[in-house]
């Protein structure tokens, strides 16, 4: 767990020690595709190549590089102070901290999706088996959570629609990702790992599934994290009882819910998951908005606080209830995602004063399109896959292959978010 938290933390970093040479804004830099790209191309290598390199080859470092990173960071805002852009009041004055967290959250999914099939890659950063830990563990905990806090619910923006026309609104275009990818997969026999999801069940059923539930039974933010508690509370004490042991179990019969018993029973894990997440986010950034010294101080002491109290709270599920199991989604799983995500999130708020809120033109070409970089970033990983016998690669050609995956995902980002285009489902 601990170095994991590093792994995110590095991330972090790299992007904070960008923002501090980060003398133009974004509208600034998009007059022109030449000086767009310019700036492009020090986010990357200021942020996406280092990261790349920390999880690969520079891997036995990571505590070395976190520090020296932090020291940078000291160093360089006291000898050249940035200072902030002015005031936004309300739920805005956090806008750019969660953008910077939602991207940080995506480009280490999109560079390890492909990187955990080179020999470089660390194979105790690779997703487990049943219980532990890893860096791969947190992606789709991290993309649940990640989207209950930029909710339409945390943010209590009330549809005009009902609740099934928005469910079915949200979830259409996930469930056909989720049909679309089944499809390519049986079709190319591409590996597909059975104990993770099941047999058919893949990340977008899990996400579609979410949110028909969440639709179905719309609490008020306010209250979502009671009955998330509820729901996690309940999962957990069905998991000890029995269901664990059947959900780890290599059995299975012929009927659905036996074939893809790991995937539709951690809907309850994610679903919880998502209803807290809901309560935090409402609880932090848009519970009584309007006050302007609530944004910017209090912010910080609750999100400090509350992720102390998941972390605590990770430790004592993690030893005395049942350890961390991804697979199952269970509690201490949760409490963790949660833990860590907020760690993330409480990094950037802590460094706004130091850094401001200017937003980099990478950031801002991955977060006006996040899931559509997740979709190219699962295509290029395809095509590599297809191409290349990725285990027999030399360290060299892997990370060659891997810095070129990392600048086409890049530029195709940018390309489209330069163009105007802001891809979104709903």
């Amino acid at each position: 767990m601990l170095e994991v938290s590093a792994l995110l933390n590095n991330v972090a970093l790299l992007m904070l020690l960008r923002h501090t040479f980060c003398s133009q804004t974004v509208n600034d830099a998009c007059r022109s595709l030449k000086s767009y790209l310019a700036s492009v191309a020090l986010d990357y290598v200021f942020i996406v190549l280092p990261t790349l390199l920390i999880f690969t080859v520079l891997a036995e470092w990571v505590y070395i590089c976190m520090i020296g990173l932090l020291f940078l960071l000291i160093f360089f805002t006291a000898v050249k102070r940035t200072y902030s852009l002015p005031y936004m009041e309300g739920p805005n004055a956090s806008r750019a901290s969660i953008s910077s967290y939602r991207v940080v959250t995506m480009f280490i999914t999109c560079l390890c999706i492909l990187a955990v099939d080179f020999r470089i890659y660390p194979r105790e950063y690779a997703k487990t088996e049943n219980y532990g830990t890893s860096l791969m563990d947190l992606g789709v905990g991290s993309f649940v959570l990640m989207n209950a806090v930029t909710s339409r619910q945390a943010r209590k923006i009330k549809s005009s629609m009902s609740w099934w026309k928005a469910a079915f609104k949200s979830t259409t275009p996930l469930l056909l990702l989720g049909f679309a990818r089944l499809a390519s997969t049986l079709s190319l026999d591409y590996q597909v790992h059975v104990g993770e999801y099941g047999v058919n069940w893949n990340f977008f059923f899990t996400l579609a599934g979410v949110s028909i539930l969440t639709s179905i039974l719309n609490v008020p933010a306010e209250y979502s994290g009671i009955l998330g508690s509820v729901i996690l509370v309940g999962y957990q004490s069905w998991l000890i009882n029995g269901l664990n042991v059947y959900l780890l179990s290599n059995e299975r019969g012929t009927d659905v819910i036996s074939r893809n018993k790991e995937g539709i029973f951690s809907l309850f894990g994610y679903w919880g998951m998502y209803l807290v997440g809901v309560q935090v986010s409402y609880y932090l950034f848009f519970e009584n908005h309007t006050t302007k010294q609530r944004s910017k101080h209090e912010t910080r002491i609750r999100i400090c606080l509350l992720t102390i109290m998941f972390w605590i709270l990770t430790l004592l599920i993690d030893r005395y209830v049942e350890r961390i199991s991804r697979r199952m989604c269970n509690l201490a799983y949760v409490t963790w995602v949660v833990a860590q995500n907020l760690q993330v999130l409480a990094l950037r708020l802590l460094a706004d004063n130091i850094i401001g809120c200017k937003t980099l033109c990478l950031e801002r070409a991955f977060d006006r399109n996040l899931l559509a970089s997740f979709l190219v970033a699962n295509l290029l990983t395809g095509l590599v896959n297809l191409s290349v016998d990725t285990i027999f690669v030399s360290p060299l050609s892997a990370v060659l292959i891997l810095v070129s995956y990392s600048l086409t995902l890049c530029f195709v980002m940018v390309l489209v978010d330069f163009s105007g285009v802001k891809y979104k489902f709903w």
